[in-house]
């Protein structure tokens, strides 16, 4: 048979042995994850609802490699990283997802959209009964960022791309999304992908840190907790003012603020249909459109920048920074209360990846003591986490443009 037809006929494999060795290795890696990504998201031992949509783009991205003019090797997907306005036109004219992609993605309204229902899913309450308990956690666990920052530019990255890097320790995707494509669009993919790869695999190690970090005694701690009535209008004119404030000291990272606080509004609202639709029809489209994104993303050529290997250490470490120091801010909380009606594991929490911390932390407690509950403490340092992390980022998006 005609090789030449043979190529025609099977493009993704012949592909392999035209390209690059490093590249056609890397697809073969990538494939592989991707599939391993899917499985464990489907076990539930990583988080489905971005694992097992990114999986699967990540496999068929490596897979559906076909000729394109010029002898070129490309996909039916998306191009990241097109910019001439014809050339774009015509490729969403071919690309599937490219409008999805530029419309929704690289501008980060996926992120906010993901973010408003996110907001609507969360009780301010918590945060209004505990507000230093909440807010001191929380700032211990911004810990990450400050340190991956500096050590960032210690290994050799520029300060816009060691920041954007570094947004990876406040433990929150759509925050990572909008501070990278804010600061370092050229890196923007790897950043989210190892961000939303690390994030799933906070399930499996922040338990590890929060049992190296305190005692069994200490994790069955029981709280008293008498929760002081706050009503409707006042968590609802307390989100309004927070929203306004922190827009106004943080413009460039007022979409994010804003998405979030109106999701919050709506719910003290008790605008149902708005809820219902943010909770469940925005949430999850987002949700399914940034995991098959991500997953098409990872394009083995995407993925070989030699900044990469970087990122993926500073990522894991700005994650494990986040996650120790959070533990610590606990244990100052536990030490401030003289030892008495606190819970240190409650500090993993501070790291914003709602809920997930809070539900690890009182695993975490449940483990040891199984009438012990410590979950609305924990969802309000949960809850600070996000507004923490957003100032964080809104900080180092004003200011890292006047850094040389």
């Amino acid at each position: 048979m005609d090789m030449n037809l043979v190529m025609q006929l099977f493009p993704g494999i012949s592909s392999l042995f035209l390209q690059d060795p490093v590249i056609a290795g890397a697809r073969i890696v990538l494939i592989i994850l991707g599939f391993i990504l899917a499985y464990y998201g489907y076990k539930r031992v990583l988080e489905p609802l971005i694992m097992v949509p990114m999986g699967i783009g990540m496999i068929c991205i490596n897979t559906g490699v076909l000729f394109l003019a010029n002898g070129q090797t490309g996909t039916l997907f998306l191009n990241p990283l097109i910019s001439d306005p014809n050339a774009l036109v015509n490729i969403m004219q071919v690309n599937f997802l490219q409008p999805i992609y530029n419309f929704t993605f690289s501008n980060s309204l996926v992120a906010c959209l993901v973010f408003m229902g996110v907001g609507a899913m969360c009780e301010i309450g918590f945060i209004l009964a505990n507000p230093w308990t909440s807010i001191i956690i929380a700032i211990f666990a911004e810990a990450g960022t400050f340190a991956t920052l500096i050590l960032g530019v210690t290994l050799g990255l520029a300060p816009h791309e060691a920041a954007a890097v570094a947004s990876i320790g406040g433990a929150d995707g759509p925050m990572v999304l909008f501070t990278s494509l804010m600061l370092a669009p050229k890196l923007f993919v790897p950043i989210s992908v190892i961000a939303y790869l690390y994030l799933s695999l906070t399930y499996a190690g922040y338990p590890w840190i929060v049992k190296m970090m305190v005692p069994k005694k200490y994790r069955a701690m029981d709280i008293e907790m008498d929760f002081p009535e706050v009503t409707k209008k006042s968590k609802f004119i307390f989100i309004i003012v927070a929203c306004g404030l922190l827009c106004l000291l943080l413009p460039m990272a007022a979409p994010l603020l804003m998405s979030f606080f109106l999701g919050m509004a709506i719910k003290e609202s008790e605008i149902v249909p708005y809820q219902d639709l943010l909770e469940n029809t925005v949430l999850y489209a987002a949700t399914l459109m940034l995991g098959l994104l991500l997953g098409c993303l990872c394009e083995a050529s995407t993925l070989l920048n030699p900044k990469v290997a970087i990122i993926v250490a500073l990522g894991i470490l700005a994650l494990a920074i986040s996650g120790a120091v959070g533990v610590i801010g606990g244990w100052v909380v536990y030490w401030a209360k003289g030892g008495k009606n606190f819970n240190p594991c409650v500090g993993i929490a501070g790291v914003s990846c709602v809920p997930s911390t809070a539900k690890i932390a009182q695993h975490a407690v449940e483990e040891e003591n199984p009438f012990a509950v410590v979950l609305p403490i924990a969802m309000g340092a949960n809850i600070a986490g996000v507004i923490v992390s957003a100032v964080a980022c809104g900080i180092f998006i004003t200011t890292i443009q006047f850094v040389k």
